[in-house]
């Protein structure tokens, strides 16, 4: 019989690759995945794992296996859902992921509702980076999460997962002075300006330099800060121009300039695939909907 743990294990080396980065991702020594996942080829009875060098790969076999685990593990979680009906009414923890804004827009009034209609359910929010949020869900350190992604930067679909749409914002040009346009683009007039962006790696960085490249140049940075209160009082300080999305410029400080430009941010949710109709995923997913700030198109 083959173990559901050790098929979690080599799906996770068929998405990332190496032992290494599988035993990383799931909390394991890379002695324990390579122990684990020897115990699956004596269960299965062929060669699962070449072993070239210092580095291993899935022969044909094990990728025929690693594509049923991502099946088995998919209705594992529908089942899950399935249970959950079996109970008395919603209860126990669901972990739920976001980014800041989010947390702070939507988060408050959907826990809200949630706490005043399901108390025994009891989701338990962290913020993470859009880009570990694949990683977390799949390691199953989250049930349900919030991400994003921009008109630029597309976020890639990822294996065994599942998302829905949210929202949508627009995203804004901050400068501490009313920006001219050149060729009915605001954004080229901050050709010679500084400007702040997110850390490199995320996609709020991408989305900025691959605007700035699309009007035809690289900006110039002088700032990385992640915390969009923050980005807004540099701008207020004279320290350069920003972009950013709706739910970051609520009540920008005085002295800056809001520009709506035509780039839009979407949030979404994600969970694993075959989770979508597990009743708490879909009353936390629901409550979120009702939250979402009005005047965000869907």
């Amino acid at each position: 019989m083959l173990d559901v743990r050790r098929l979690r294990l080599l799906r996770e080396l068929a998405l990332r690759g190496t032992i290494a980065a599988v035993a990383q991702a799931l909390s394991f020594s890379p002695s324990a995945v390579s122990q684990q996942l020897a115990v699956l080829e004596r269960e299965a009875g062929v060669p699962l794992l070449e072993r070239t060098g210092r580095r291993v790969r899935l022969t044909p076999a094990g990728q025929t296996l690693a594509r049923h685990a991502e099946a088995i593990l998919q209705r594992l979680e529908q089942a899950a859902g399935d249970l959950v009906d079996a109970r008395h009414g919603l209860s126990g923890p669901l972990r739920v992921g976001t980014f800041p804004t989010a947390a702070r827009a939507i988060l408050p009034a959907a826990l809200t509702a949630l706490a005043r209609e399901h108390p025994g359910l009891e989701p338990m929010v962290s913020e993470i980076d859009p880009a570990d949020v694949a990683d977390a869900l799949r390691a199953g350190g989250l049930d349900l999460a919030l991400i994003h992604d921009y008109d630029f930067v597309p976020q890639p679909a990822e294996p065994g997962l599942a998302t829905q749409p949210l929202c949508s914002e627009s995203v804004y040009l901050a400068s501490a002075a009313p920006m001219e346009t050149s060729g009915g683009q605001v954004i080229i007039g901050c050709v010679d300006m500084p400007w702040i962006t997110a850390i490199p790696g995320t996609a709020c960085h991408a989305m900025t330099i691959r605007a700035c490249q699309a009007a035809g140049f690289t900006p110039r940075v002088r700032h990385h800060i992640d915390e969009f209160a923050t980005v807004l009082a540099l701008v207020a300080a004279g320290q350069g121009v920003a972009l950013i999305p709706q739910l970051g410029a609520v009540n920008p400080p005085p002295g800056v300039v809001l520009t709506r430009m035509p780039i839009r941010r979407r949030t979404m949710t994600a969970h694993r695939a075959g989770a979508d109709a597990h009743p708490a995923v879909a009353t936390v997913t629901a409550a979120m909907r009702a939250a979402v700030p009005a005047g965000l198109e869907t």
